[in-house]
């Protein structure tokens, strides 16, 4: 009877938990297993800024530990490493098969870090990571204790990565616009969706507007005053103010792969299936013969 009773208490249990549950942490959550053996600790943002105070035992990162970049004219930035390459690069940070990943942010790295959490996911670590809902700041307001101490330097152990199929690329891309089931969301700043501005990189300004059938949620709205995450309904009524529906593939692009994944992270939250367009409109700008539409130019006329 007691066996029958706690099997059904944990299947409510499980039964209870939401992807915000999984995905997100808050302060006092972080500060009852702060000292978990297994728990590795990412603060992302500058140097400056984790000499300045970080978690104890937090390593600081940026995106060029978890990412490789081309800067060459019609190169790309921000790109997924390769699968032995990119398990290295955990390793390095001291991810282990059996870590439990938090990552936050300093300042207002917030995109940067649902970068390193979608990265994770990619990984096929994602059942194990999450991030502290408002950084480091939050983590501060609840009393929590900062250091200057640099943490020890620790090498992991990862096993082969089981690569999650996140990412696609432009054919992928062209072939949804307009396919029932999925969602083409661009996570930049309105102005650069609606082509008021140009968005520039090594080769110079790109092509005005955005992918051709995409709709805007900019990363900007997702959080709140305080960088957290919005409520999951207020999350829910702007993607569908969006015009995205409760089933929809969430395809997401940006400039260069990094400030979607903030809209990407809110698309979880509400149990969309997601893809990450990595090489973004940088790469899409860059093929002429891929449609593009400009809201600035149509209402010019």
């Amino acid at each position: 009877m007691r066996y029958a009773m706690f099997t059904l208490l944990l299947a409510t249990t499980l039964a209870a938990a939401t992807p915000r549950d999984a995905l997100l942490v808050d302060a006092a959550w972080l500060k009852q297993h702060v000292n978990d053996p297994d728990l590795v600790l990412l603060q992302v943002g500058d140097e400056a800024s984790y000499k300045a105070g970080h978690i104890a035992g937090a390593r600081g990162i940026g995106l060029k530990e978890v990412s490789v970049s081309d800067h060459t004219a019609e190169g790309l930035m921000l790109e997924m490493p390769q699968a032995e390459d990119l398990r290295k690069r955990l390793e390095s940070l001291g991810i282990s098969d059996n870590s439990r990943v938090i990552v936050y942010f300093a300042k207002d790295w917030v995109s940067p870090t649902t970068r390193v959490l979608l990265t994770l996911d990619y990984a096929g670590l994602g059942a194990r990571a999450s991030m502290l809902d408002g950084g480091l700041a939050a983590w501060q307001r609840a009393g929590g204790a900062v250091t200057t101490e640099p943490a020890a330097v620790k090498t992991g152990k990862l096993s082969p990565l089981r690569i999650k199929p996140l990412v696609v690329d432009a054919a992928t891309v062209r072939s949804r616009i307009g396919a029932k089931g999925y969602a083409i969301v661009d996570g930049r700043a309105a102005v650069f969706y609606d082509g008021v501005e140009a968005g520039e990189d090594h080769a110079g300004k790109q092509r005005l507007g955005h992918i051709h059938g995409a709709v805007s949620i900019p990363f900007t709205s997702i959080n709140d005053d305080d960088l957290r995450i919005k409520p999951t309904e207020e999350l829910r009524a702007i993607f569908a103010k969006a015009g995205v529906k409760a089933d929809d593939t969430v395809i997401g692009y940006c400039h260069i792969g990094q400030q979607t994944t903030e809209m990407l992270l809110a698309a979880r939250l509400l149990g969309h299936p997601v893809l990450l367009y990595d090489g973004s409109y940088q790469d899409w700008s860059h093929r002429a013969d891929f449609p593009v539409d400009n809201p600035s130019e149509t209402a010019s006329k």
